[in-house]
């Protein structure tokens, strides 16, 4: 359940176990369990540096759609021309992200992904209730989310398995995570299943 009083149910609930294989970016940090509110806010208000600041401005662009819809069925130049300025600040955007410690120190990493969780190799065994901070850069959109969440259960990787450098496995779920992000998150899944199922459309011929 996301930390803003919704409770997930009904098509929330069926979102959350809609799954893909992805690889981003990952850092993951113990924190206390107690700090996880107190964190979130400073995360909600903008706090959390240049790291997010592609997701803010994702979330801003998708709020802007319909009425970026409406001004095209009026006029269609100056459409374009706010689509343009739109991918400049995309462009700033990423320069911020590349600025971030995370960007250069975290290899990019095999995870499963839902809307509600992940699963992802690890190199230290995890206790269930653990809570984590969750740095992930989405690619290719440089989309970078913070997240709070819980690991449910590590257990040992396939020793045989060559595309899992990781010895353990850790299922985490996303406890805090704003709606906003949930939906980006969504978005890009909902992306790199159809890129997955039209590569495999493609391989059959």
């Amino acid at each position: 359940m996301s930390r803003d009083g919704q409770q997930a149910g009904g098509a929330e609930e069926r979102r959350n176990y809609f799954r893909v294989d992805d690889t981003v970016r990952l850092s993951l940090r113990r924190v206390p369990a107690d700090e996880l509110d107190r964190r979130f806010d400073e995360l909600d208000h903008d706090l959390a540096g240049n790291f997010t600041v592609m997701s803010s401005l994702a979330a801003i662009t998708a709020q802007m759609s319909m009425s970026l819809r409406r001004i095209e069925n009026r006029d269609a130049d100056l459409a374009a021309y706010l689509r343009a300025i739109d991918q400049k600040i995309e462009v700033i955007g990423r320069a911020f992200i590349t600025q971030e410690p995370e960007f250069h120190a975290e290899h990019a990493v095999p995870a499963n992904l839902s809307a509600g969780g992940m699963c992802v190799g690890v190199d230290e065994v995890f206790e269930p209730g653990t809570a984590l901070e969750i740095r992930m850069l989405l690619f290719p959109s440089f989309t970078g989310l913070m997240i709070y969440g819980t690991v449910i259960d590590t257990e040992p990787a396939a020793a045989d398995d060559p595309a899992q450098p990781f010895a353990q496995l850790a299922r985490i779920e996303f406890t805090h995570i704003r709606e906003s992000d949930r939906e980006l998150l969504i978005r890009h899944l909902l992306r790199r299943q159809s890129q997955q199922l039209r590569r495999q459309h493609e391989g059959e011929f």
